[in-house]
């Protein structure tokens, strides 16, 4: 079995018939978690997905496009829920936008392996050797994400609930400081946290203090 930092095991899933991409990503998510990626081999994803490596080759050429879609899986979702709830004519984009993370919080406590994720991510992951050529495209797609979350204050200025010399800029900086901070303390030692009970007063403390 396999163990991590969140207290639990893992025993390998045995599947049959041809596994799915999802199937092998989450495979992925646990020994990547469990070992480290640089000593991670495809097999040792195939043995925690209960698969050969030939049904790995079907999806994925080699280790670094698993590690890359992985954060590609991460990315789009947060990317793809931003970009909707932007769709919506709210009243209010500063609640809005505080609403946003209070969901993105609790979407985290109730996903699992998502929290493996964002563990490999944020301190598992140096991107050094074979990984470091995704570090600048990561960082793209983080840049994204940013653009995205600006437009809650940019659109808050329109519509009158942000002074008009406020800077959407530094206020996105800000936003995505506190939501990093709770993340990686989160991952840390995620008993800390009660999300369920918490995360909406966590993210109206910091909100309140921005907007006033």
């Amino acid at each position: 079995m396999l163990s991590t930092s969140f207290g639990k095991k893992y025993a390998p899933h045995k599947r049959r018939g041809r596994t799915n991409k999802k199937d092998i990503l989450e495979a992925a998510t646990r020994v990547f978690s469990s070992k480290g990626v640089a000593k991670t081999t495809l097999e040792d994803i195939a043995r925690d997905a209960g698969v050969t490596r030939g049904a790995i080759y079907w999806h994925f050429r080699n280790k670094k496009e698993i590690f890359d879609a992985l954060y590609e899986n991460l990315h789009h979702t947060v990317l793809e829920l931003i970009l909707n709830d932007l769709e919506k004519d709210h009243p209010n984009p500063m609640q809005q936008l505080e609403a946003l993370c209070v969901d993105l919080l609790l979407d985290l406590e109730r996903n699992q392996q998502k929290q493996l994720a964002l563990r490999l991510y944020y301190s598992k992951c140096d991107y050094s050797g074979d990984l470091e050529q995704f570090k600048a495209m990561h960082m793209r797609k983080k840049e994204e994400k940013t653009k995205a979350f600006r437009q809650y204050f940019e659109k808050a200025k329109k519509k009158g609930t942000l002074p008009a010399n406020a800077d959407p800029t530094l206020m996105t900086l800000a936003v995505g400081c506190y939501m990093k901070g709770i993340l990686l303390e989160y991952i840390d030692d995620p008993s800390r946290f009660d999300m369920e009970k918490d995360a909406k007063a966590l993210i109206h403390s910091f909100f309140h203090g921005l907007c006033h």
